[in-house]
């Protein structure tokens, strides 16, 4: 089994920023892809970034610009810098583990237990 331990979260103003961390029990060496997730009120669990071993990044369009996935290896952490954040940002933000497969497809093998994201206008 792998732990994953979201922190950052919290309340902030539109336009403000936050940086998630996502800390995990083994070397994320190991891990192909790592991810966030969101899930808002109401709607359903949505991917929002991801970064595989190599570093290749993928961003949902309606973060793109604004928020970056990024990797400390040695710290085995797993970072979400949110930037010009929006009131639709608000969520449940959820840090991942698995394939690459498991990840385009919703199915990751691991997941965190969240940290809640909360912005108002």
């Amino acid at each position: 089994q792998v732990q994953l331990v979201e922190s950052g979260g919290g309340l902030v103003q539109a336009g403000g920023s936050l940086r998630l961390s996502c800390a995990a029990s083994r070397s994320i060496f190991s891990i192909n892809t790592m991810a966030w997730y969101r899930q808002a009120p109401g709607k359903q669990r949505e991917l929002v970034a991801s970064i595989t071993v190599r570093g290749t990044t993928n961003y949902a369009d309606s973060v793109k610009g604004r928020f970056t996935i990024s990797r400390d290896n040695p710290k085995n952490t797993v970072y979400l810098q949110m930037n010009s954040l929006k009131p639709e940002d608000t969520a449940v933000y959820y840090c991942a583990a698995g394939s690459g497969g498991s990840i385009v497809t919703n199915t990751p093998r691991y997941w965190g237990q969240g940290t809640q994201v909360t912005v108002s206008s």
